[in-house]
């Protein structure tokens, strides 16, 4: 999700009389943002980008704003598009391996674990197809439409729905096992978290500006971190949420804010290792030594790992609506809100090389896959690339 920028001289007054819940349709025309994006500029560094295979899912996300996030697991890359087309290539050479049409919009997807690939749709059920052949092996409902893949481990489905709830499933019936209620603010951003299945815990961030952790079998709330506080005069300015993922490495959970902070935090307690004042949307990625940062402006940060130091910042990308950073090997990926592709050095931030894949935008974040990556771009494109050192 992505805060609001759009000029909305009277929609914006009238949506906030009528207590809206969310903000959705964000950025999806160039002139109606208040800061126009950053101009490309030629880049001569001898990288490049290549395709080595690309091919179309259908519809992607259908001019609307999702994040329909492609999976990799098993050496086969799945993805869906809004009308319920969820399909399986080889990761190799993008060859179909299966093709299924669920004909129900699907706006939550992909998420695979368990022998399952799981979508979730804008009516709130939950659809889980069989990993070898895509034959629907359950549905069950949630509490509202489904804005993240539902994630899967240690034999439990957990969704985490746009009203704010998270539900557990078990993940060979389908079977409501728990529900985690918590209401969302009356001026939300559009999205919600990933959960984070990890041993016996579920991680994820609230549109209230908090993470909280819970019971895995049973769903019960074991601690919670405040990350963002709601400050300002106008709803807009006090408007907070996590709506990026939680990530966790180096025995370390990692979380950032809209309108709030960058944390490190123990999985045991939610104690804050280090903080830094820093506002996202779009999410973060951690390697060995450092995490990286898309803000809200699009400006890609590196920070220290293990004490949250700053070590580079890359603007040269501003506002021009950049997804997480991802790491692929020596380098960080992001796409952008016309469709590039661009190639971040890891150790200092410098732009390496980029490639248009989708003139309708990239909205979810590349996904690693060894030393390459899989992109989705919004009009449906889906492709493995490589990067090409000089």
């Amino acid at each position: 999700m992505i805060p609001l920028l759009r000029l909305w001289i009277l929609g914006l007054s009238l949506a906030l009389l009528a207590g809206c819940s969310a903000l959705g349709g964000l950025f999806e025309r160039t002139e109606d943002t208040a800061v126009p994006p950053t101009p490309l500029q030629p880049l001569a560094t001898g990288y490049r980008v290549r395709v080595r295979w690309s091919r179309d899912v259908g519809a992607g996300a259908e001019a609307r704003y999702l994040r329909l996030v492609p999976a990799v697991d098993g050496g086969r890359v799945f993805a869906a598009d809004r009308k319920g087309r969820v399909r399986a290539y080889a990761a190799a050479d993008g060859k179909p391996v299966w093709a299924v049409d669920l004909h129900r919009p699907v706006t939550g997807a992909v998420g695979v674990g368990e022998g399952l690939v799981l979508v979730g749709t804008a009516e709130g059920a939950v659809i889980a197809l069989d990993w070898r052949d895509g034959k629907v092996v359950w549905q069950a409902r949630t509490t509202g439409e489904v804005l993240a893949p539902p994630q899967a481990a240690g034999g439990l489905v957990v969704v985490q729905s746009a009203d704010g709830n998270l539900v557990g499933f078990d993940a060979a019936t389908g079977e409501r096992k728990w529900i985690f209620d918590r209401s969302v603010p009356p001026l939300s951003l559009r999205g919600t978290s990933v959960p984070l299945l990890l041993q016996d815990a579920v991680f994820t961030g609230l549109a209230n500006g908090k993470v909280v952790a819970l019971e895995a079998a049973r769903g019960f709330p074991v601690w919670t971190a405040i990350l963002a506080t709601p400050r300002g005069r106008t709803e807009l300015a006090r408007m907070v949420d996590v709506d990026a993922p939680v990530r966790f490495a180096g025995g370390l959970l990692y979380a950032v804010a809209y309108h709030g902070r960058l944390a490190a935090l123990e999985p045991a307690t939610g104690q804050v290792r280090w903080e830094r004042p820093l506002s996202s949307w779009a999410g973060l990625d951690v390697d060995a030594e450092r995490v990286y940062v898309t803000d809200e402006d699009s400006a890609v940060w590196a920070f220290d790992r293990t004490n949250g130091a700053s070590r580079w910042r890359q603007a040269a990308l501003l506002h021009r609506r950049l997804t997480a950073p991802v790491v692929v090997d020596d380098y960080l990926l992001v796409g952008d809100f016309e469709g590039y592709v661009h190639v971040l050095s890891r150790r200092d931030g410098r732009l390496l090389a980029r490639l248009r894949l989708d003139d309708q935008g990239i909205l979810a974040p590349p996904v690693a896959v060894e030393d390459q990556a899989i992109v989705y771009g919004r009009g449906g494109r889906l492709a493995r690339i490589e990067i090409l050192a000089p």
